[in-house]
């Protein structure tokens, strides 16, 4: 860090407020590296650059990196709370605890419409739809799915069914009509709020509450039957047996109907796997389960804060109670932020003995099988090794499998705009996450050896900087002189990697201190593997190269014109879509645009140029 730098910090440091609020952390080039709350900003943040702080090794790193802090002001904890939650899920900070992404795992949705419909979908779209999920297990959620069909007569079709479309007959009805799957809201069958009476029923099964509705069922089975309403009655007696085998399928761990969530967790060096159960009625309705990383070094209470803030986050259903195997920090905010949302008395509660502490231990028990589970996948994806990898290996000689490799290409076009590509091949296939581009910046016109060594020694000065992993192989667009830059900018950094050159002309494969290309089938599946790799690296290198040279001649044929900077460029660009948009807009237009002055010049320019490109087609 600069001195200018550390003492534009020291000042921030100096002056912060004593309110609640989040702070980010920012290392030089802008990167947000954590999010963070607190009730008191002044005390939380300044804790980190004591000299008594004692952090973890990871956290220790991030510290060296931080040269500038940003903060955002809350008027409360709750707040706070909220906005830490939301920016950590949105930007990934990469010392905050990280939650795989819920977006893979399905939901029950009940849009939001006259007639609702019910299904499965992964979108969650905030559309004041109610969404029931995320399933972990997706077998729960098509039992759930299952029993609604076979009880109730939720429609099927995709059409959009208000009154007005009732009414212009837009829509027919449909085959489920016929067969007794649905009573026809589309040509007004049956009214709205019977309808949506049913539809409250489907929701109270999706909550859990199934023993509730039987209750409420049977009142108005027994009401129908004094009324003489027989068919009635037999219809809802014929509802109440189904939900009934549904709820007996269901494991009873409690005797009190109290609406609960418990939650455990269970951590094994970097990784994490965090367990809710989700009990209603007194019986598990369903369990979902989170695996986290970069949790090494941090204590159980702030990975379980981390857990519970972003799975409410994201959860429509709020419990009355919610069960924890440690206390937090932050519980009484949660609360209220809970309570805020569901109108209702939240309390979150530590069992240390009885019942209510056997049911967290049976949390705790499947938050370590799941764990047990994902590092024995880890091993297995670790020990299968595509032939691909081994026909390489063999063929390179290596002295492990080069499960990543990393290839390198220069492209440029006459000098102009060097640019160079970094894919990333991890398993025989490619990390497009990963890829990296690279304008050249010390070298002026073609010189590929030159650019090459700028490239390796600027990537893997970086990778030794943030302790990145190392690649198993790395793999140089061209022949003996880009291997041999490359190799020197490996050296300088004193780096240790496998290292091969692949010439195009005829598919030779060059290594360090060997003057003959290697003897290598070209049947081999290893260098197929290298040439598709090879290939993606030069799309992607001449693919940025012709973004590169295609803006700047765009930008350079506007610049040209007097009076027309950047700014209106720009918005010329915008407006007209390419400058032979803007050559062949009218006077009118442009003056929409720019103004009268400006515009008369751009005439003027274009008119000169079109004299010029005559005169020369006369000549000639």
């Amino acid at each position: 860090m600069n001195p200018e730098t550390q003492l534009i910090l020291e000042q921030k440091l100096k002056n912060l407020p004593t309110g609640p609020g989040v702070y980010q952390f920012k290392s030089e080039n802008g990167e947000v590296l954590y999010v963070g709350k607190a009730i008191n900003l002044r005390n939380r943040v300044r804790q980190y650059f004591q000299k008594s702080y004692r952090p973890d090794p990871r956290r220790e790193v991030m510290v060296s990196k931080i040269v500038d802090v940003e903060l955002i002001v809350t008027d409360s904890e709750v707040e706070a709370l909220i906005l830490e939650t939301n920016l950590i899920q949105k930007i990934k900070p990469r010392y905050n605890i990280d939650l795989k992404d819920d977006k893979s795992f399905p939901y029950i949705v009940v849009t939001n419409e006259p007639y609702p419909r019910v299904f499965a979908t992964r979108r969650v779209i905030k559309d004041g739809s109610r969404y029931f999920g995320p399933y972990t297990e997706v077998r729960n959620m098509h039992d759930s799915l299952k029993i609604v069909r076979e009880i109730y007569k939720v429609r099927s079709c995709n059409y959009f069914i208000d009154q007005a479309a009732i009414e212009k007959k837009k829509i027919k009805i449909c085959f489920d009509y016929h067969i007794k799957k649905c009573d026809g809201p589309c040509e007004g069958l049956i009214s709205k709020e019977a309808y949506n009476a049913m539809i409250g029923e489907v929701i109270q099964i999706l909550k859990g509450k199934t023993s509730t509705l039987v209750k409420a069922l049977q009142g108005k089975m027994n009401q129908a039957s004094e009324e003489m309403r027989y068919e009635d009655a037999g219809e809802l007696r014929d509802k109440i047996r189904a939900l009934s085998v549904y709820a007996d399928r269901q494991k009873i761990v409690d005797t009190e109907l109290i609406d609960r969530d418990l939650f455990a967790l269970d951590s094994d060096r970097d990784d994490a796997c965090g367990v809710v159960f989700k009990v209603r009625d007194g019986k598990i309705i369903g369990r979902h389960h989170v695996y986290m990383a970069g949790v090494e070094g941090k204590e159980e209470k702030e990975i379980l804060e981390q857990f519970l803030e972003r799975y409410y986050l994201n959860s429509q259903e709020i419990p009355r109670e919610i069960f924890l195997p440690i206390e937090i920090e932050s519980s009484g905010t949660i609360a209220k932020w809970l309570m805020e949302r569901s109108g209702g008395h939240v309390a979150i509660i530590v069992p240390k003995i009885g019942e209510k502490a056997k049911l967290l231990a049976m949390c705790r028990n499947n938050a370590t099988l799941l764990l047990d589970m994902l590092k024995l996948q880890r091993q297995k994806n670790k020990e299968i090794i595509a032939p691909s990898i081994q026909a390489l290996q063999k063929d390179l000689r290596l002295e492990k499998p080069p499960r990543r490799i990393e290839c390198f290409d220069i492209s440029n076009i006459q000098g102009t705009d060097s640019v160079a590509s970094m894919v990333v091949f991890i398993d025989g296939k490619t990390r497009r996450s990963e890829y990296r581009k690279f304008k050249i910046r010390t070298v002026e016109g073609t010189d590929d050896f030159a650019s090459m060594r700028e490239v390796i020694e600027r990537r893997y000065t970086r990778v030794l900087a943030e302790q990145a992993v190392l690649p198993d192989l790395v793999v140089i667009d061209g022949g003996k002189g880009q291997l041999s830059s490359a190799v020197e900018s490996l050296t300088k950094l004193n780096v240790e990697l496998p290292i091969i050159g692949l010439a195009k002309r005829l598919e030779e494969v060059f290594v360090p201190q060997a003057s003959d290309p290697q003897s290598i089938p070209k049947s081999s599946p290893g260098l197929k593997l290298l040439q598709r790799i090879r290939d993606e690296a030069h799309r992607f290198a001449v693919t940025y190269h012709r973004a590169l040279r295609s803006k700047r001649v765009l930008q350079t044929e506007l610049d040209l014109i007097n009076g027309v900077g950047k700014k209106r460029a720009t918005l010329l660009l915008e407006s007209f879509g390419s400058v032979q948009g803007v050559k062949f807009a009218t006077m009118e237009q442009l003056v929409e645009v720019i103004g009268e002055k400006t515009a008369a010049k751009i005439k003027e320019y274009f008119s000169d140029e079109d004299m010029q490109g005559k005169a020369q087609e006369s000549q000639k």
